[in-house]
């Protein structure tokens, strides 16, 4: 089956003076224009191109690849604003619109969006929306307590940043437990929290409970040890400092600090942290009664 507004592999009917014939299947015969064929195509060839319309809406194809296909959620630029809506800039002739339905405040030419790539099925249209409720809030996501999930950043709020999960519903990350600056249609790795009544989801940027510390000392070590067994470091460092170095709140480096420290592999200096690189001799009774 092929999708419109996705890349898509045809088989190559046949060679025509403007271009060549695919094989659409249930769509037909599909035109690839003469700039687009590959040189040394013939009819049979197995070839990868993207489905859509062109300024007619007639159904096209293009070995071009856009910055986005149907189903994605995108960060993109405003080329021009009209009375019909915004265009974005997706990488092809045709520019990608935004109906002015469809955005959830007005768009503005030069500026850039994170949309949500679509389909209209009935007129066999792609489109574009800032209106990412409409894609996300219903959807259902199969996840637990813990679980590293896929987060695409899309707005921030006085509590936190709101982000997709997943490519299938919304999480929040709450203000405190981010340490870094976060922007719209970033990517980033992240983990449930808590899976709320309400059936909203609390995310995190650490693994929760004790395998944060676990990482974060492994992540503390690594850095003595590229660093030369000494940082200039403390508990008085500002989070900001912590979470750039080792990439863990403050508490975490805390919790991890101590738990090296209790197993003898660092020394907390009163300006940073030493690596310990050789055992803390242990003398047996019988070497101290050996002694003189």
């Amino acid at each position: 089956m092929m999708n419109i507004g996705r890349i898509n592999t045809f088989s190559v009917l046949k060679l025509v003076d403007f271009g060549a014939y695919l094989d659409g299947g249930e769509l037909g015969e599909i035109l690839l224009p003469s700039r687009e064929v590959p040189q040394g195509c013939q009819a049979g060839d197995q070839l990868q191109a993207f489905l859509y319309t062109d300024s007619r809406d007639r159904l096209i194809a293009t070995t071009t690849m856009p910055l986005a296909q149907v189903g994605d959620l995108v960060r993109l630029k405003v080329i021009d604003v009209n009375p019909v809506g915004a265009f974005l800039d997706w990488g092809l002739p045709k520019d990608l619109l935004v109906p002015r339905n469809e955005q959830l405040e007005p768009m503005r030419k030069g500026r850039s969006y994170l949309v949500y790539v679509a389909l209209d099925t009935a007129e066999r249209r792609i489109f574009a929306s800032t209106k990412l409720e409409r894609f996300f809030s219903l959807r259902h996501v199969d996840v637990q307590e813990g679980d590293q999930v896929d987060l695409i950043i899309t707005d921030r709020s006085e509590i936190g940043y709101k982000a997709v999960v997943n490519m299938a519903c919304f999480g929040l990350l709450y203000e405190n437990d981010v340490y870094e600056h976060l922007e719209a249609g970033q990517r980033i790795k992240g983990y449930v929290k808590s899976l709320r009544a309400d059936g909203k989801i609390d995310l995190s940027l650490q693994k929760p409970g004790y395998d944060k510390v676990l990482e974060a000392k492994e992540t503390i070590v690594r850095a003595l040890e590229k660093n030369g067994g000494v940082l200039k470091v403390t508990d008085k460092s500002p989070p900001e400092c912590i979470h750039s170095l080792f990439g863990c709140s403050k508490k975490t480096y805390k919790q991890a600090v101590g738990a090296l420290y209790k197993a003898r592999r660092v020394r907390i200096d009163p300006d940073g942290l030493s690596l310990i690189t050789k055992p803390v001799e242990h003398y047996s009774d019988s070497s101290r009664m050996n002694k003189p």
